[in-house]
């Protein structure tokens, strides 16, 4: 497993942009898949992107296509989520997540074995 610290959360009106970042440590990071997943109240936690262990695959949820960008960078561990264009219903929790395993999906949660406690991302209208 790897230790995930995610920051960049905060109060944001429609339309506008955050980005949050992912430090991961504990161990090879280059080595893991990453995802960023969200769950807002009363709600199960979704799939919003991820990223494959080169930077190389990216893959968005419908809902955030075209607004959300996932990158990283190795070298210092760390994996962005650029949003922009934000909305109302992109309120939630936001967590990062690492998985160790090439072969899982990069779509469902239980792919993955590390995840950080959360950022608080909140449009308002």
């Amino acid at each position: 497993q790897v230790q995930l610290v995610e920051s960049g959360g905060g109060l944001v009106q429609a339309g506008g942009s955050l980005r949050l970042s992912c430090v991961a440590s504990g161990r090879t990071f280059s080595a893991f898949k990453m995802g960023w997943f969200r769950q807002a109240p009363g709600k199960e936690r979704e799939f919003v992107s991820a990223i494959s262990w080169s930077g190389g695959n990216t893959y968005y949820a419908d809902s955030v296509k075209g607004r959300f960008t996932i990158s990283r960078d190795n070298a210092k561990n760390t994996v962005y989520l650029q949003m922009n264009s934000l909305k109302p219903e992109d309120t939630a929790l936001y967590y990062c997540a690492a998985d160790s395993d090439y072969r899982g999906s990069y779509y469902w949660s239980g792919s993955y074995d590390s995840w950080g406690q959360g950022t608080q991302v909140t449009v308002s209208s």
